[in-house]
Protein backbone atom coordinates (compact mmCIF):
# COMPACT_ATOMS: atom_id res chain seq x y z
CA UNK A 1 0.00 0.00 0.00
CA UNK A 2 1.31 3.33 -0.71
CA UNK A 3 1.38 6.85 0.58
CA UNK A 4 2.47 10.29 -0.22
CA UNK A 5 5.00 12.13 1.74
CA UNK A 6 5.11 15.61 1.28
CA UNK A 7 7.22 18.32 2.31
CA UNK A 8 5.85 21.92 2.23
CA UNK A 9 5.11 24.49 2.29
CA UNK A 10 5.26 25.17 -1.50
CA UNK A 11 3.65 27.75 -4.09
CA UNK A 12 2.04 26.60 -7.06
CA UNK A 13 3.19 28.17 -10.44
CA UNK A 14 2.54 27.05 -14.34
CA UNK A 15 0.12 25.21 -16.25
CA UNK A 16 -1.93 21.80 -15.23
CA UNK A 17 -4.12 20.13 -17.95
CA UNK A 18 -7.21 18.55 -16.98
CA UNK A 19 -8.15 14.94 -17.30
CA UNK A 20 -10.98 13.43 -18.54
CA UNK A 21 -14.12 12.97 -16.05
CA UNK A 22 -14.44 9.35 -14.31
CA UNK A 23 -17.97 10.44 -12.95
CA UNK A 24 -18.85 11.10 -17.19
CA UNK A 25 -17.34 8.46 -18.63
CA UNK A 26 -18.54 5.76 -16.41
CA UNK A 27 -22.22 5.97 -17.83
CA UNK A 28 -20.95 6.57 -20.87
CA UNK A 29 -19.07 3.02 -20.81
CA UNK A 30 -22.59 2.01 -19.89
CA UNK A 31 -24.44 2.41 -22.91
CA UNK A 32 -22.21 1.15 -24.88
CA UNK A 33 -23.44 -2.09 -24.08
CA UNK A 34 -26.60 -1.08 -25.12
CA UNK A 35 -25.82 -0.75 -28.99
CA UNK A 36 -25.55 -2.91 -32.29
CA UNK A 37 -22.15 -1.78 -32.96
CA UNK A 38 -18.88 -0.78 -31.07
CA UNK A 39 -17.92 2.53 -29.45
CA UNK A 40 -15.16 4.54 -28.86
CA UNK A 41 -14.50 6.77 -25.95
CA UNK A 42 -12.01 9.68 -26.02
CA UNK A 43 -10.28 11.11 -23.13
CA UNK A 44 -10.83 8.70 -20.61
CA UNK A 45 -8.49 9.05 -17.44
CA UNK A 46 -6.76 5.96 -16.06
CA UNK A 47 -8.19 5.61 -12.97
CA UNK A 48 -8.68 2.83 -10.87
CA UNK A 49 -12.58 3.31 -10.92
CA UNK A 50 -12.32 2.89 -14.69
CA UNK A 51 -10.22 -0.53 -14.68
CA UNK A 52 -12.17 -1.95 -12.51
CA UNK A 53 -15.25 -1.18 -14.71
CA UNK A 54 -13.14 -2.24 -17.58
CA UNK A 55 -13.47 -5.66 -15.58
CA UNK A 56 -17.22 -5.42 -14.68
CA UNK A 57 -18.07 -5.44 -18.61
CA UNK A 58 -15.55 -7.98 -19.39
CA UNK A 59 -17.39 -10.42 -17.31
CA UNK A 60 -19.81 -9.86 -19.41
CA UNK A 61 -18.48 -11.18 -22.34
CA UNK A 62 -18.38 -7.60 -24.02
CA UNK A 63 -14.73 -6.78 -25.56
CA UNK A 64 -12.71 -3.72 -24.02
CA UNK A 65 -9.46 -2.18 -25.26
CA UNK A 66 -8.22 0.37 -23.20
CA UNK A 67 -5.36 2.48 -25.14
CA UNK A 68 -3.74 4.13 -22.26
CA UNK A 69 -1.14 5.99 -24.09
CA UNK A 70 -4.31 7.86 -25.91
CA UNK A 71 -6.85 7.74 -23.30
CA UNK A 72 -9.18 5.80 -25.81
CA UNK A 73 -11.67 3.08 -24.82
CA UNK A 74 -13.19 0.85 -27.36
CA UNK A 75 -16.03 -1.33 -26.30
CA UNK A 76 -17.53 -4.21 -28.48
CA UNK A 77 -20.86 -5.38 -27.02
CA UNK A 78 -21.71 -7.69 -30.13
CA UNK A 79 -20.74 -10.71 -27.46
CA UNK A 80 -22.03 -10.19 -24.44
CA UNK A 81 -23.51 -13.84 -23.22
CA UNK A 82 -23.39 -13.28 -19.46
CA UNK A 83 -25.77 -11.22 -17.84
CA UNK A 84 -24.17 -10.40 -14.67
CA UNK A 85 -22.56 -7.98 -12.33
CA UNK A 86 -20.58 -10.13 -9.58
CA UNK A 87 -20.29 -9.16 -5.77
CA UNK A 88 -16.61 -9.14 -5.80
CA UNK A 89 -16.26 -6.46 -8.52
CA UNK A 90 -19.72 -4.47 -8.21
CA UNK A 91 -18.25 -4.22 -4.22
CA UNK A 92 -15.26 -2.19 -5.22
CA UNK A 93 -17.09 1.02 -7.07
CA UNK A 94 -20.99 1.91 -6.66
CA UNK A 95 -20.87 2.75 -10.37
CA UNK A 96 -20.85 -0.78 -11.21
CA UNK A 97 -24.50 -0.73 -10.47
CA UNK A 98 -25.31 1.11 -13.83
CA UNK A 99 -25.14 -2.11 -15.02
CA UNK A 100 -28.48 -3.61 -14.39
CA UNK A 101 -30.16 -0.43 -16.18
CA UNK A 102 -27.74 -1.20 -19.18
CA UNK A 103 -27.96 -5.15 -18.98
CA UNK A 104 -31.99 -4.81 -18.13
CA UNK A 105 -32.41 -2.19 -20.93
CA UNK A 106 -30.68 -4.18 -23.35
CA UNK A 107 -31.26 -8.06 -22.95
CA UNK A 108 -34.10 -8.01 -20.20
CA UNK A 109 -32.49 -10.14 -17.61
CA UNK A 110 -30.16 -9.13 -15.42
CA UNK A 111 -28.27 -10.03 -12.11
CA UNK A 112 -26.29 -7.58 -10.55
CA UNK A 113 -24.70 -6.96 -7.41
CA UNK A 114 -26.03 -4.22 -4.87
CA UNK A 115 -22.88 -1.71 -5.06
CA UNK A 116 -19.93 -0.77 -2.70
CA UNK A 117 -17.88 2.41 -3.22
CA UNK A 118 -16.54 4.72 -0.25
CA UNK A 119 -16.98 4.21 2.93
CA UNK A 120 -18.17 7.54 4.61
CA UNK A 121 -22.18 6.62 4.51
CA UNK A 122 -25.02 4.22 2.77
CA UNK A 123 -25.97 5.27 -0.82
CA UNK A 124 -29.60 3.96 -1.50
CA UNK A 125 -30.17 2.36 -4.28
CA UNK A 126 -34.45 2.49 -3.98
CA UNK A 127 -35.08 5.07 -6.45
CA UNK A 128 -33.34 2.81 -8.84
CA UNK A 129 -35.29 -0.28 -8.10
CA UNK A 130 -38.67 2.11 -7.70
CA UNK A 131 -38.23 3.25 -10.84
CA UNK A 132 -37.53 0.42 -12.38
CA UNK A 133 -40.93 -0.90 -11.10
CA UNK A 134 -42.29 2.05 -12.56
CA UNK A 135 -41.64 1.19 -16.16
CA UNK A 136 -42.99 -2.69 -15.84
CA UNK A 137 -39.75 -4.26 -15.00
CA UNK A 138 -40.13 -7.09 -12.43
CA UNK A 139 -37.03 -6.42 -9.75
CA UNK A 140 -36.38 -8.82 -6.87
CA UNK A 141 -33.59 -9.37 -4.30
CA UNK A 142 -31.82 -12.02 -3.62
CA UNK A 143 -28.76 -13.04 -1.25
CA UNK A 144 -27.50 -9.12 -2.04
CA UNK A 145 -28.35 -9.47 -5.58
CA UNK A 146 -31.11 -7.43 -7.38
CA UNK A 147 -32.76 -10.24 -10.05
CA UNK A 148 -34.47 -7.94 -12.86
CA UNK A 149 -36.52 -8.86 -16.04
CA UNK A 150 -38.10 -6.37 -18.63
CA UNK A 151 -40.53 -7.69 -21.10
CA UNK A 152 -39.14 -6.21 -25.03
CA UNK A 153 -41.60 -3.75 -24.57
CA UNK A 154 -42.85 -2.24 -21.53
CA UNK A 155 -45.75 0.36 -20.78
CA UNK A 156 -43.69 3.13 -18.71
CA UNK A 157 -45.01 5.65 -16.63
CA UNK A 158 -43.78 8.44 -14.72
CA UNK A 159 -41.37 8.54 -11.60
CA UNK A 160 -40.38 11.68 -9.37
CA UNK A 161 -36.73 10.90 -8.04
CA UNK A 162 -37.18 12.25 -4.62
CA UNK A 163 -34.49 13.59 -4.13
CA UNK A 164 -32.70 13.82 -6.74
CA UNK A 165 -30.46 11.42 -7.92
CA UNK A 166 -27.45 11.41 -10.70
CA UNK A 167 -27.48 7.57 -10.38
CA UNK A 168 -30.80 6.77 -10.12
CA UNK A 169 -31.44 9.36 -13.25
CA UNK A 170 -28.57 7.39 -15.68
CA UNK A 171 -29.55 3.80 -14.10
CA UNK A 172 -33.54 5.01 -15.43
CA UNK A 173 -32.30 6.51 -19.10
CA UNK A 174 -30.05 2.90 -19.54
CA UNK A 175 -33.16 1.16 -18.58
CA UNK A 176 -35.93 2.59 -20.70
CA UNK A 177 -34.68 3.95 -23.94
CA UNK A 178 -34.78 0.63 -25.72
CA UNK A 179 -37.77 -0.78 -23.32
CA UNK A 180 -40.38 2.01 -22.69
CA UNK A 181 -43.21 2.82 -24.64
CA UNK A 182 -43.50 5.84 -22.91
CA UNK A 183 -41.30 7.20 -19.65
CA UNK A 184 -40.97 10.29 -17.80
CA UNK A 185 -38.34 11.45 -15.22
CA UNK A 186 -39.75 14.22 -12.88
CA UNK A 187 -36.58 16.02 -10.84
CA UNK A 188 -34.34 14.11 -13.31
CA UNK A 189 -30.20 15.44 -12.46
CA UNK A 190 -29.29 17.87 -14.46
CA UNK A 191 -25.42 17.80 -13.55
CA UNK A 192 -23.40 17.86 -17.32
CA UNK A 193 -22.51 13.63 -16.56
CA UNK A 194 -26.40 12.95 -17.02
CA UNK A 195 -26.67 15.81 -20.01
CA UNK A 196 -23.33 14.09 -21.83
CA UNK A 197 -25.17 11.38 -21.55
CA UNK A 198 -28.24 11.94 -22.58
CA UNK A 199 -27.20 13.42 -25.34
CA UNK A 200 -24.74 10.68 -26.78
CA UNK A 201 -27.70 8.24 -26.36
CA UNK A 202 -29.55 10.77 -28.48
CA UNK A 203 -26.75 10.14 -31.00
CA UNK A 204 -26.82 6.86 -30.96
CA UNK A 205 -30.55 6.73 -31.96
CA UNK A 206 -32.45 7.33 -28.86
CA UNK A 207 -35.61 9.67 -28.42
CA UNK A 208 -34.75 11.46 -24.99
CA UNK A 209 -36.78 14.56 -24.73
CA UNK A 210 -36.21 17.71 -22.48
CA UNK A 211 -31.91 17.19 -22.29
CA UNK A 212 -30.65 19.67 -19.93
CA UNK A 213 -34.10 20.20 -17.87
CA UNK A 214 -34.99 18.30 -14.91
CA UNK A 215 -38.20 16.50 -17.03
CA UNK A 216 -36.63 13.72 -19.13
CA UNK A 217 -39.40 11.82 -21.17
CA UNK A 218 -37.63 8.81 -23.44
CA UNK A 219 -39.83 6.83 -25.84
CA UNK A 220 -38.57 3.68 -26.87
CA UNK A 221 -36.59 2.93 -30.18
CA UNK A 222 -35.65 -0.59 -31.48
CA UNK A 223 -31.94 -0.13 -31.58
CA UNK A 224 -28.92 1.69 -30.70
CA UNK A 225 -26.08 2.45 -32.84
CA UNK A 226 -22.31 2.53 -31.30
CA UNK A 227 -20.43 5.60 -31.70
CA UNK A 228 -17.47 8.07 -31.21
CA UNK A 229 -17.91 10.07 -28.31
CA UNK A 230 -14.98 12.81 -26.14
CA UNK A 231 -15.92 12.55 -22.50
CA UNK A 232 -15.64 15.70 -20.88
CA UNK A 233 -13.23 17.14 -18.79
CA UNK A 234 -13.51 16.65 -14.95
CA UNK A 235 -15.04 19.30 -13.14
CA UNK A 236 -13.73 18.33 -10.02
CA UNK A 237 -10.03 18.11 -10.50
CA UNK A 238 -10.87 22.01 -11.68
CA UNK A 239 -12.20 22.82 -9.08
CA UNK A 240 -9.78 20.97 -6.70
CA UNK A 241 -6.39 22.48 -8.14
CA UNK A 242 -8.35 25.93 -8.32
CA UNK A 243 -8.75 25.34 -4.36
CA UNK A 244 -4.76 24.50 -4.07
CA UNK A 245 -4.19 27.29 -6.44
CA UNK A 246 -5.38 29.85 -3.57
CA UNK A 247 -4.40 28.21 -0.68
CA UNK A 248 -0.51 29.82 -0.97
CA UNK A 249 -0.62 33.75 -1.17
CA UNK A 250 2.45 33.43 -3.86
CA UNK A 251 0.65 31.08 -6.42
CA UNK A 252 -0.14 31.59 -9.56
CA UNK A 253 -2.04 28.33 -11.74
CA UNK A 254 -3.50 27.80 -15.71
CA UNK A 255 -5.62 25.30 -15.50
CA UNK A 256 -6.30 23.77 -19.25
CA UNK A 257 -8.61 21.73 -20.56
CA UNK A 258 -11.03 22.51 -18.59
CA UNK A 259 -14.69 23.06 -19.26
CA UNK A 260 -15.65 26.46 -17.13
CA UNK A 261 -19.19 26.22 -18.10
CA UNK A 262 -19.34 22.81 -15.78
CA UNK A 263 -18.80 24.19 -12.64
CA UNK A 264 -22.05 25.90 -11.62
CA UNK A 265 -22.08 28.38 -9.48
CA UNK A 266 -18.36 27.29 -8.45
CA UNK A 267 -16.38 30.09 -10.04
CA UNK A 268 -18.33 32.72 -8.48
CA UNK A 269 -18.56 31.44 -5.39
CA UNK A 270 -14.51 30.96 -5.30
CA UNK A 271 -14.17 34.80 -5.94
CA UNK A 272 -15.67 35.75 -2.58
CA UNK A 273 -12.67 34.49 -1.22
CA UNK A 274 -10.54 37.15 -3.57
CA UNK A 275 -9.20 34.65 -5.50
CA UNK A 276 -8.37 36.46 -8.81
CA UNK A 277 -10.12 34.01 -11.76
CA UNK A 278 -9.53 34.57 -15.71
CA UNK A 279 -11.99 32.54 -17.69
CA UNK A 280 -10.60 32.24 -21.05
CA UNK A 281 -12.12 29.58 -23.20
CA UNK A 282 -10.83 26.28 -21.83
CA UNK A 283 -8.47 28.20 -19.73
CA UNK A 284 -8.75 29.30 -16.18
CA UNK A 285 -6.61 31.22 -14.52
CA UNK A 286 -6.46 31.85 -10.52
CA UNK A 287 -3.78 33.90 -8.54
CA UNK A 288 -4.09 33.68 -4.85
CA UNK A 289 -5.08 36.56 -2.76
CA UNK A 290 -2.59 37.68 -0.39
CA UNK A 291 -5.58 37.35 2.75
CA UNK A 292 -7.90 34.57 1.87
CA UNK A 293 -11.59 36.02 2.60
CA UNK A 294 -13.83 33.16 4.72
CA UNK A 295 -16.49 32.48 2.51
CA UNK A 296 -19.46 29.77 4.03
CA UNK A 297 -20.89 27.39 2.00
CA UNK A 298 -23.44 24.87 1.05
CA UNK A 299 -23.84 22.10 -1.22
CA UNK A 300 -26.77 21.56 -2.94
CA UNK A 301 -27.86 19.76 -6.58
CA UNK A 302 -26.06 21.09 -9.76
CA UNK A 303 -25.67 24.11 -10.56
CA UNK A 304 -25.34 24.73 -6.84
CA UNK A 305 -21.71 24.35 -4.70
CA UNK A 306 -21.05 20.39 -5.03
CA UNK A 307 -20.60 18.12 -2.30
CA UNK A 308 -17.23 16.46 -4.13
CA UNK A 309 -16.11 19.81 -3.61
CA UNK A 310 -17.08 20.52 0.47
CA UNK A 311 -13.99 18.64 1.82
CA UNK A 312 -11.25 20.67 -0.09
CA UNK A 313 -13.22 24.15 0.55
CA UNK A 314 -13.04 23.45 4.15
CA UNK A 315 -9.30 23.05 4.09
CA UNK A 316 -9.25 26.19 1.98
CA UNK A 317 -10.37 28.07 4.68
CA UNK A 318 -8.22 26.83 7.60
CA UNK A 319 -6.15 29.58 6.14
CA UNK A 320 -8.84 31.80 5.61
CA UNK A 321 -8.72 35.25 7.83
CA UNK A 322 -11.88 34.24 10.15
CA UNK A 323 -14.78 32.26 10.66
CA UNK A 324 -16.33 30.14 8.07
CA UNK A 325 -19.26 27.04 7.63
CA UNK A 326 -19.41 24.45 5.62
CA UNK A 327 -22.49 22.44 5.35
CA UNK A 328 -23.20 19.62 3.43
CA UNK A 329 -27.21 19.45 2.62
CA UNK A 330 -26.61 16.01 0.61
CA UNK A 331 -24.67 13.69 2.30
CA UNK A 332 -24.68 14.77 5.81
CA UNK A 333 -21.93 12.59 7.33
CA UNK A 334 -18.78 13.26 5.14
CA UNK A 335 -16.75 14.89 7.07
CA UNK A 336 -14.19 11.93 8.03
CA UNK A 337 -11.50 14.76 7.22
CA UNK A 338 -11.90 16.73 9.60
CA UNK A 339 -10.11 15.25 12.50
CA UNK A 340 -7.31 14.52 10.43
CA UNK A 341 -6.75 18.58 9.36
CA UNK A 342 -7.07 19.17 13.22
CA UNK A 343 -4.39 16.72 13.70
CA UNK A 344 -2.49 19.12 11.53
CA UNK A 345 -2.92 21.91 13.39
CA UNK A 346 -7.02 23.18 12.20
CA UNK A 347 -9.28 24.34 14.27
CA UNK A 348 -12.18 22.47 12.75
CA UNK A 349 -15.38 21.59 14.75
CA UNK A 350 -18.39 19.55 13.43
CA UNK A 351 -21.86 19.78 14.24
CA UNK A 352 -24.57 17.51 12.50
CA UNK A 353 -24.07 18.15 9.13
CA UNK A 354 -21.91 21.41 9.31
CA UNK A 355 -18.32 21.92 9.93
CA UNK A 356 -17.33 25.54 11.21
CA UNK A 357 -13.75 26.12 10.93
CA UNK A 358 -11.45 28.99 12.52
CA UNK A 359 -9.07 30.48 10.17
CA UNK A 360 -6.16 31.29 9.85
CA UNK A 361 -4.36 28.63 11.66
CA UNK A 362 -0.75 27.58 10.60
CA UNK A 363 -0.03 23.80 9.63
CA UNK A 364 2.16 21.80 10.85
CA UNK A 365 3.24 18.35 9.10
CA UNK A 366 1.92 14.92 10.43
CA UNK A 367 0.71 11.68 9.56
CA UNK A 368 -2.61 11.18 8.30
CA UNK A 369 -5.02 9.12 6.74
CA UNK A 370 -8.69 9.00 5.28
CA UNK A 371 -11.40 6.82 3.97
CA UNK A 372 -12.43 7.99 0.84
CA UNK A 373 -11.56 10.04 -2.28
CA UNK A 374 -12.32 13.70 -2.02
CA UNK A 375 -11.36 13.64 2.19
CA UNK A 376 -7.75 12.05 0.48
CA UNK A 377 -7.63 14.75 -1.84
CA UNK A 378 -8.13 17.78 1.03
CA UNK A 379 -5.41 16.20 2.97
CA UNK A 380 -2.70 16.44 0.26
CA UNK A 381 -4.04 20.37 -0.31
CA UNK A 382 -3.25 20.82 3.24
CA UNK A 383 0.23 19.34 3.06
CA UNK A 384 1.31 21.54 0.63
CA UNK A 385 0.85 23.96 2.57
CA UNK A 386 1.80 22.68 6.00
CA UNK A 387 4.88 23.05 7.60
CA UNK A 388 7.55 20.34 7.41
CA UNK A 389 6.45 16.76 6.32
CA UNK A 390 3.07 15.14 6.19
CA UNK A 391 2.66 11.59 5.46
CA UNK A 392 -0.74 10.73 4.04
CA UNK A 393 -1.83 7.24 4.31
CA UNK A 394 -4.29 5.24 2.20
CA UNK A 395 -3.66 7.09 -1.27
CA UNK A 396 -5.50 4.21 -2.85
CA UNK A 397 -8.47 6.39 -2.68
CA UNK A 398 -7.10 9.27 -4.75
CA UNK A 399 -6.37 6.85 -7.67
CA UNK A 400 -9.56 6.33 -8.16
CA UNK A 401 -10.80 9.57 -8.92
CA UNK A 402 -7.23 11.97 -9.49
CA UNK A 403 -4.98 10.95 -12.68
CA UNK A 404 -1.32 11.36 -12.20
CA UNK A 405 -2.40 13.79 -9.13
CA UNK A 406 1.48 14.21 -7.81
CA UNK A 407 2.86 13.76 -11.26
CA UNK A 408 0.45 17.09 -12.25
CA UNK A 409 1.15 18.88 -8.81
CA UNK A 410 4.89 18.66 -8.99
CA UNK A 411 5.49 19.90 -12.02
CA UNK A 412 3.41 23.51 -10.88
CA UNK A 413 5.95 23.12 -7.62
CA UNK A 414 4.83 20.50 -5.45
CA UNK A 415 6.79 18.37 -3.76
CA UNK A 416 5.38 15.08 -3.35
CA UNK A 417 7.08 11.19 -3.13
CA UNK A 418 5.48 8.35 -4.00
CA UNK A 419 6.18 5.84 -1.03
CA UNK A 420 5.22 2.24 0.09
CA UNK A 421 3.61 2.93 3.17
CA UNK A 422 4.46 0.63 6.20
CA UNK A 423 2.67 -2.27 7.82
Amino acid sequence: MDKFVIEGPTPLRGNIAISGSKNAALPLMAAALLADSPTTITNVPKLRDIYTFNNVIRVTGAHVEFDEDNNCLHIDPSHINHLEAPYELVRKMRASFYMLGALLGKFGEAKVSLPGGCAWGPRPVDLHLEGMKTMGMEINLDKGYVLGKANDSLPGGTFTLDPSSVGATVNLLLASVLKAEEFTIKNAAVEPDVVLLAKTLNKMGANIEGVGTDVLTVRGVDKLQGLEVDNAPDRIETGTYMIAAAMHPESELTITNANPVDLGVFPKTFEKTGAQIEINGSEIFVKAPKELSPTSIQTKIYPGFPTDLQAQWATMMTQATGKSIVTDTIYFDRFSYVPELNRLGADLHVDENSVTIKGQTPLEGASVMSTDLRASVSLVLAGMVAEGRSDILRIYHLDRGYEKLEEKLNSVGANIVRTEQEE
